[in-house]
């Protein structure tokens, strides 16, 4: 496999998208340079470079250099796409947040016996009548943050004799290995810091931890 350098790569790229790989181009370093954002001479040096390296052929015309990229230079681009699919494969991610198990306001119960049936239907486990609440770190809070584009199983708000209840999201998850799911308000305007956590366990005691214990939440 050839090695190729971060800049190589950009100028090759960009030749492609100029349709360098179905047919030759015609461009000039001083054009290339402006499309690239560095000088002609470096340009130049660049088209060089993945000449010898076997990306590109060169031909000059009397209308002007015509640059092609070569079946070596495509297969490079191939793997460079192949890479950034594996990085925003939502299918293949994986995320990770840290933090400390933390006591709630003790209305976990009371919300679990309200809403049950509908997370055991939805979320495919009775829920352990209380949450289990973790404060996240700073750096897990941007992940957090992103959880947020993930598809949430919605559980439907419902009235009874007595109030309206809101509709609750459930995002699946692990922590410690044990099946779980975090749940919060449908409406909401930002991501709080505390996560609370469901389960058809009880989580402290499943997982041996009181407030202060690290915990990680694993969501695949």
């Amino acid at each position: 496999m050839t090695n190729i350098d971060a800049e190589d790569t950009l100028c090759l790229r960009k030749l492609a998208s100029l349709g360098g790989i179905k047919g030759p181009v015609r461009i000039s370093t001083q054009a290339l340079g402006e499309m690239l954002g560095i000088s002609q001479q470096t340009a130049s040096r660049r088209l060089l470079s993945l000449e010898r390296l076997k990306m590109v052929t060169r031909t000059a015309e009397a209308s002007g250099q015509h640059v092609l990229i070569t079946a070596e230079g495509e297969e490079h681009l191939r793997r460079e796409f192949a890479e950034y699919c594996k990085i925003f494969d939502e299918s293949s991610e994986i995320y990770s947040m840290k933090g400390v198990v933390v006591s709630g306001v003790g209305e976990g119960r009371y919300y679990m016996s309200i809403y049950s049936d509908k997370i055991s239907e939805i979320c495919g486990f009775a829920p352990y009548p209380g949450t289990l609440n973790v404060k996240l770190n700073p750096q897990s809070m941007q992940i957090r943050n992103r959880l947020e584009s993930l598809e949430w199983k919605i559980i439907p708000g419902f009235n009874d004799e007595h109030r309206q209840f809101g509709a609750v999201r459930c995002l699946m998850c692990t922590i410690g290995g044990i099946p779980c799911a975090i749940v919060a308000p449908l409406r909401t305007h930002h991501p709080s810091e505390i996560v609370e956590l469901i389960s058809g366990e009880r989580l402290r005691e499943a997982l041996s931890v009181e407030d202060g214990s690290a915990v990680e939440i694993v969501i695949s």
